[in-house]
């Protein structure tokens, strides 16, 4: 059919406004009828397409449209307008229809809770069967008010949202609802897709996203966090819960808690996240640092107003949250400034008008410092330790950091990133990043020629090899956890065969180790060494630490805590024991506890404040699923059982000194003198300590007038029996 041209006149009668149908004469409706349709179907204009009716009171030539579809198709009564006959293709019915609702009239306009289901229902009713074209206003009643619908998005089964423009309604289309900016309409019952839009991919690579070694985390913050998110808001408004609105990613610095909270934010559909550091929110002018918070949920607030249930998730991360939320009353600046920002933060997150639609994040490795009002349900309720990562995670992260090396052929063959992987226990990620940017340096110094810096570098002889990486961990040590060092500095001359005794005890004290390891019924197990100074206590603990391969090993020593105040040293015992608990598997060593509790013999004197916080650390049970073991060394066991600290630990072994038989094993093993002078040296160091015959000795190698010590231990020269006598009498007199 040819477009006609038609004369536009008023809807010929007031409840025939919200049909959605434009009117003309009987006549001119046969001439656009199609035959065999039910409803006929007109381009009006060059916009949309409308069905149309016959009223007695439309003149021939006439177009009856009501004052919604003058304002849109921007024509008055009088004016001409085309009308051609529109014929719908196969496969015109529409699958999904996304509808923007708002007031007919804004000046009426207040806040009004429209239910989707209800609302659906009248518009399937009175529209069912019309084409709606994106772009088009339709006005309906509903509870008294005049809306208006604008359709922003209109999708024919079988196509693509893009290649949809317009489609005939039935009674199986999906329809969703968006309220307009600034209605102040809100959406309830809104049913979603079954598949959320909440996140940008349907499944997730965590390796692929950078993340390595937080499989078990990252399931635990998706079921806590999103899990209730991805189904429509309907589905959970009758389950009667409400969305977590906060969470907690705390533990030791460097194991990936901004990354993961930064590709938390990457993955998720609709606005980015606010990235927050603590401390930026804070001003010297009264009362803006609560403004800043109330300014980074202003937004939210906005879209909850207005889209209702529809509303895009906000994700506000913090990072350094320690900061600014530290406990209530624990600062004394005399402004009451972290106090304000506490109160304001569970304002907005959980006050009288909370939000549904915010997500926030906090982070921090100092979560005792954090107000315990945070940390409740419906604030940071989902708290999440990002522990360092096990041997498996520790391979994972390793290929994600070398992964474009692999690619561009710059590993060498020998590489093993399993071995690096068991190696580096006690690792941080970034420290795994650092081994990686450590090992990288080596192998391009190398293709380096120090005399001529600018000379061309071949980039096909850039080799990253096992050694770099291998120096690259000696040069990158762990900060937190076992430190070889550390304990192999406690046993310098390393470990001999002292007797049966010595190995008895080693033994015993292994064999706690191994209990803790797989005991479900031994969560801590204590043990003191006991015995003369220089018997080798501290070494017989390190040897335990080290043949242990616990992740976390830490040795508490008096030297480390020299000038330190009572309360100073309490504390950094109390952290020693605090990250213990952040591993599966612990060992802290106590080393010369008189000395940590500084005990006097005059007097006597010791400190009370650190005996009695040892003698609860000892008693005290790690948490669920953490095991520990605490080795204790002294020389003092008879003051340590008057205070009461020697009951606190689960046994008790006396290392002794060595006597003949030990002495004479021992210098077989160090094969400094004649097979002919071992007996007669060893007669002479009976009960002797094994820290006192090193040194005894080391005096003696010197020999008479110095030098010898190197063609003694280096060589076949041994020590002289007489002056081994000499040095002897001068350690025993003096």
């Amino acid at each position: 059919m040819a477009n006609d041209t038609m004369i536009v006149t008023n809807t010929p009668a007031r409840d025939l406004v919200s049909t959605n149908f434009v009117f003309c004469s009987v006549a001119d409706l046969r001439r656009l009828a199609t035959p065999g349709s039910r409803l006929i179907f007109a381009f009006v204009g060059d916009s949309w397409v409308l069905s149309v009716g016959s009223h007695d009171d439309i003149p021939n030539g006439s177009i009856g449209l009501n004052s919604v579809q003058r304002k849109y198709l921007r024509v008055s009564i009088g004016d001409s307008i085309s009308v051609r006959r529109f014929v719908p293709p196969q496969n015109f019915t529409l699958a999904v229809l996304t509808l923007e609702l708002d007031y007919l009239s804004r000046a009426k306009a207040r806040e009004e809770q429209v239910d989707a289901i209800v609302v659906t229902q009248l518009i399937k009713r009175r529209l069912v069967d019309q084409v709606l074209t994106v772009g088009q206003r339709v006005t309906f009643e509903f509870l008294g008010n005049n809306f208006l619908f604008t359709v922003n998005q209109a999708v024919v089964e079988g196509q693509e949202k893009s290649d949809s423009e317009r489609g005939i309604l039935s009674g199986d289309t999906y329809i969703i609802f968006e309220a307009a900016g600034g209605s102040g309409i809100k959406i309830i019952n809104q049913r979603e897709s079954a598949s959320s839009n909440l996140f940008k991919q349907k499944e997730f690579n965590l390796k692929e996203l950078g993340i390595g070694g937080l499989g078990a985390e990252f399931a635990d913050i998706f079921r806590r966090a999103f899990a209730s998110r991805v189904f429509p808001p309907h589905v959970t408004s009758k389950l009667g819960i409400k969305h977590v609105k906060g969470m907690l990613l705390f533990g030791p610095p460097g194991t990936g808690k901004t990354l993961m909270a930064r590709q938390i934010g990457k993955m998720l559909n609709g606005k980015d996240p606010k990235i927050v550091n603590g401390p930026e929110v804070l001003s010297k002018f009264v009362g803006e640092t609560e403004k800043n918070i109330r300014d980074l949920f202003a937004d939210a607030e906005h879209d909850q107003r207005t889209r209702g249930d529809q509303s895009d998730l906000h994700v506000i991360i913090f990072d350094e949250v320690d900061a600014i939320c530290k406990s209530r009353g624990s600062t004394r600046d005399g402004t009451g400034v972290h106090d304000s920002i506490v109160n304001q933060l569970l304002t907005k997150i959980d006050g009288v008008e909370a939000l549904n639609n915010v997500l926030l994040i906090g982070m921090t490795n100092r979560k005792d410092l954090l107000d315990e009002a945070l940390l409740r349900p419906g604030r940071l309720e989902v708290q999440v330790e990002i522990s360092l990562p096990d041997e498996a995670g520790r391979l994972q992260i390793l290929e994600i950091h070398t992964t474009k090396m692999k690619e561009n052929s710059f590993l060498a063959p020998d590489i093993s990133l399993a071995e690096l992987a068991a190696r580096t226990k006690n690792y941080s990620g970034a420290e795994l990043e650092g081994v990686v940017k450590s090992a990288v340096s080596y192998a391009l110094n190398r293709q380096l020629n120090m005399d001529d810096l600018n000379k061309p570098v071949d980039e096909e002889n850039i080799k990253v090899t096992m050694k770099d990486f291998l120096e690259a961990v000696d040069e990158i040590k762990p900060a937190f956890g076992a430190s070889t060092s550390d304990l192999e500095r406690c046993r310098l001359n390393g470990m001999v065969d002292c007797g049966v005794r010595h190995e008895h005890i080693q033994q015993r004290a292994m064999l706690l180790a191994e209990q803790v390891k797989i005991s479900k019924g031994s969560p801590i197990l204590t043990c003191l060494l006991e015995g003369p100074s220089g018997s080798g206590k501290t070494a017989m603990a390190a040897t335990v630490g080290i043949c242990s391969d616990f992740p976390y090993v830490k040795i508490v020593s008096s030297e480390s805590m020299i000038g330190l105040s009572e309360s100073t040293k309490c504390a950094h015992i109390v952290k020693v024991f605090e990250d213990a608990y952040r591993s599966p598997l612990s060992i802290i060593i106590l080393d010369d506890i008189e000395r940590l509790v500084e005990y006097v013999a005059i007097g006597p004197r010791f400190s009370n404040i650190i005996s009695q916080t040892l003698m609860v650390l000892l008693k005290r049970l790690p948490p669920l699923g953490k095991k520990l073991l605490v080795i204790g060394t002294t020389s003092e066991v008879g003051f340590l059982d008057s205070i009461g600290i020697r009951d606190a630990f689960s046994v008790t072994y006396n290392v002794p000194t060595l006597k003949t038989e030990d002495a004479r094993t021992v210098l077989h093993q160090l094969n400094v003198f004649s097979e002919d002078d071992i007996d007669s040296a060893a007669e002479a160091l009976n009960d002797m300590p094994i820290k006192k015959l090193y040194m005894l000795i080391e005096m003696a190698a010197q020999g008479e007038h110095g030098g010898k010590a190197e063609a003694i231990y280096g060589g076949t020269e041994k020590i002289n029996l007489l002056h081994f006598y000499d040095c002897l009498q001068d350690l025993v007199r003096y």
